[in-house]
């Protein structure tokens, strides 16, 4: 629903004609001696008198005016959604000409937003129209969007309606290049981008604003602390994160250093089962405090040292029984754990019940450090040499089929060059 480029709000009429209107909406519903009292002080206003300059060359004239309106707007009104949208439409084009600068639009679109997520509506899409019309007015580089789709998301978000914004990862970089807005102010964003999609139920998409927020906060941020701790909760919970080599290379994660999260996303990355084991048992009461699901962890962590050991035999045969040594589980459980290691994308590879092997092709790199490093470095020298091996092959057979072809082509001229005949 919300677009990326401004959009003018255009009105016809003078600007009496539509004071007239936005307050004739305003009086709907009111009995004959109420619309009277209401309408009356909008009438004095707009009178000019004695040496007064006329309505359209008085800006402070009209700048009170639209001042009264907003004033008397309690709720969305009495109209069509249609009439309602023309409505407000008509207000957002006075507050935007006549307050053009930032911080007095936002001093009167800010009541006005509260007033607008917070009214009765029997069809939220009257809102939503509403809001983006506000926003698709404001110029792309307007810190005032911002504060639009702050109060858009938990609009849609109660009404389970997320997909409306039609909010996309591009959008959201492309909102955060372009809004002058404070760096603080983008990652509550994206912390609130974040919320939104985890009330909604997208887990995943929520972990990836969270991992840019985090990314964004330098150290020396306050809430460098508390988005670090968020992101790797959010990575603990989530059972289909698993690259973390990067997340540990965050700056702001390093206000978290000492905390027992961060010894346990070491582990993850670098550690074992049995020294999951033991931090488990000695950081019960931040497992219950972070709400963190043991049982998860316990399979996440089993994944990873599974990866671990597959690394160390792509394009060999991985013996079942050291699977079942390093998973500490029961050698009927090995199919299923490689088959959910598979599935979760972590390694690939033919498993064999004869041989109880299973040949590994494929695994992912928990940590890429001085090791992987050695060992990558060791198979490129085997691959280097079994090509040069192919090459000889190759150079010998080529070698040996041109002199083959010279044998044959020497016999043949033989026969063809008759016998000198001497007398």
């Amino acid at each position: 629903m919300l677009k990326s480029d401004s959009v003018s709000l255009f009105a016809e009429g003078t600007f009496e004609e539509q004071i007239q209107e936005l307050v004739n909406y305003l009086t709907r519903g009111l009995p004959d001696e109420a619309r009277a009292a209401f309408i009356k002080p909008f009438q004095d206003v707009l009178i000019t008198r004695g040496s007064q300059k006329p309505l359209e060359e008085d800006s402070d004239r009209r700048r009170q005016t639209i001042i009264m309106v907003l004033a008397e707007v309690k709720n969305l009104g009495q109209g069509s959604d249609r009439e309602t949208e023309g409505f407000f439409n008509l207000l957002y084009s006075h507050v935007l000409s006549l307050f053009p600068e930032t911080s007095k639009a936002q001093e009167h679109l800010e009541p006005l937003l509260a007033t607008i997520s917070s009214a009765p509506s029997e069809t939220p899409t009257t809102k939503y129209k509403i809001l983006s019309n506000l926003f698709n007015a404001l110029p792309r580089q307007s810190p005032l969007r911002l504060q639009v789709v702050n109060v858009l998301l938990p609009l849609v978000v109660s009404n389970n309606d997320l997909e409306v914004l039609q909010i996309t990862r591009s959008t959201v970089d492309r909102w955060l290049s372009q809004w002058d807005v404070l760096q603080d102010e983008k990652t509550a964003f994206l912390k609130n981008i974040a919320d939104a999609f985890n009330q909604a139920g997208d887990s995943e998409t929520s972990y990836s604003y969270l991992l840019s927020r985090v990314e964004l906060l330098p150290e020396s941020s306050p809430d460098a602390t508390t988005a670090a701790l968020d992101t790797i909760v959010a990575t603990l919970q989530l059972p289909t994160v698993f690259d973390l080599n990067h997340l540990l290379k965050v700056k702001a994660l390093q206000t978290v250093k000492d905390h027992p999260l961060f010894g346990l996303l070491r582990i993850l990355l670098y550690g074992d089962l049995a020294q999951y084991k033991e931090w488990q048992a000695a950081n019960t009461s931040t497992i219950n405090e972070f709400g963190l699901d043991a049982t998860a962890l316990d399979r996440k962590i089993r994944f990873l040292t599974l990866a671990s050991l597959a690394t160390q035999h792509v394009g060999k045969d991985l013996a079942y029984g050291k699977i079942v040594s390093a998973l500490q589980i029961e050698s009927s459980q090995v199919e299923v754990w490689v088959i959910d290691a598979i599935r979760a994308k972590l390694l690939s590879g033919k498993l064999s019940q004869p041989t109880q092997t299973f040949h590994v092709t494929r695994a992912m790199t928990r940590a890429f450090e001085q090791a992987e490093w050695k060992l990558l470095e060791e198979k490129l020298v085997s691959w280097r040499s079994g090509l040069v091996s192919v090459l000889e092959v190759v150079a010998n057979a080529r070698k040996s089929t041109q002199v083959s072809r010279g044998a044959n082509v020497h016999g043949d001229l033989a026969k063809e060059v008759p016998t000198a005949v001497v007398s």
